[in-house]
């Protein structure tokens, strides 16, 4: 059945209802290798004009599943089977905790968009190992999304990054720092050059440490950001990445934002807003970003794609690699082969021979 099909019926549940209904249907399926080989044949494409290389990885196409999505590592499994080039699991907490009250997430169809206030709900660090643990493979990379539980203090936080990086460190190819969702209070502040510094500083010698321990490379370092952010707090950060001794090895941008577009009022519950409004905002960001690290910095571009010439439009802010979610709530896993199918004749279409020459050129 596809996906226009079932929409209606999942859009008459509580979107929260039917999240949770799709992460049990995918995680079903994770344990069943003949429906997952076919789904791998119907979503995938392979276009070696594509695949992609960054932090000693292999990206078979540049998009991936955003954080957000599968939160506990219950779907890992069978994601890779619909054409995602790379999935993030996530938001994990060192400690499980429930989340904020519901109900937390809210959709608008009609301006494409989702307000959500979820607060890090999660089984915790040691469930999410347990269950990368029990994965057969890593067909894509598989990338770690960091957070830190709502009661931990924030002069304390760095402790909460560190406890969850020992207990995954083993299970990821990347590791992402989030301090940039709105739904955790004063989680943002870490966002400020001193705090981050010192945040940024703990986690990195943790991951040295345990690099050694298990003798591994060290995971590579990405971190996510507000799409709130001035030019000069960007300026900042992506100095971070810069010199000798960089802190952070790319960047995701971005994260939902709490602004709210003057044109449409009815977004009014409070929360992180993502999809459709969130796209020139992001795509601001992700240019500042490119031209603060002159380019050299590895950016993966989240935030309001629904098309193809949005994932575009990204890249040529400045983005190497991109991430869905709420697009697909409202478009579905097609999305993905859509976008995959239609990005080479794109870059072809305004003259640039690959990707590379595409990325940036809008910033």
């Amino acid at each position: 059945m596809s996906y226009g099909l079932l929409r209606p019926l999942l859009f008459t549940l509580d979107p929260e209802r039917a999240h949770t209904l799709s992460i049990a249907a995918l995680e079903a399926l994770g344990r069943m290798p003949q429906s997952m080989a076919y789904l791998t044949k119907h979503y995938s494409v392979t276009d070696p004009r594509l695949a992609q290389d960054f932090w000693g990885l292999h990206f078979p196409n540049p998009v991936g599943l955003a954080a957000g999505y599968d939160k506990d590592a219950r779907a890992a499994a069978a994601l890779p089977a619909l054409g995602f080039g790379f999935i993030e699991i996530g938001t994990v907490t060192p400690r499980p905790q429930p989340g904020n009250p519901r109900p937390r997430v809210f959709r608008y169809p009609a301006q494409q968009a989702v307000i959500n206030r979820m607060g890090f709900p999660g089984e915790g660090a040691a469930a999410v190992a347990r269950r990368l643990a029990a994965l057969p493979g890593h067909p894509v990379p598989i990338g770690i999304n960091l957070g830190k539980n709502k009661d931990t203090p924030l002069d304390q936080a760095q402790d909460d990054y560190v406890t969850a990086l020992e207990l995954l460190f083993h299970y990821g190819d990347y590791l992402c720092i989030n301090v940039s969702s709105p739904n955790t209070p004063g989680l943002r502040l870490l966002q400020g050059e001193e705090a981050l510094r010192g945040l940024l500083s703990a986690v990195a010698a943790a991951n040295q440490r345990l690099a050694v321990q298990h003798q591994r490379p060290p995971l590579p370092l990405l971190l996510k950001l507000a799409p709130d952010l001035d030019n000069d707090d960007l300026n900042a950060i992506g100095g971070l990445a810069l010199g000798t001794e960089p802190l952070v090895d790319g960047f995701v941008a971005t994260n939902t934002t709490v602004e709210r577009p003057v044109s449409q009022p009815g977004l009014s519950e409070s929360g992180g807003l993502s999809g459709a409004p969130l796209l020139e905002q992001s795509n601001a960001v992700i240019a500042q970003l490119y031209r603060a690290t002159q380019g050299q910095v590895p950016i993966i571009g989240v935030g309001g794609i629904l098309s193809a010439a949005d994932a575009y439009a990204k890249i040529r802010a400045g983005a190497s690699l991109l991430q869905v979610y709420s697009g697909l709530i409202f478009r579905g896993p097609e999305l993905v082969r859509e976008i995959l199918e239609a990005l080479p004749g794109l870059w072809l279409k305004d003259g640039y021979p690959d990707l590379a020459h595409a990325r940036g050129s809008a910033a």
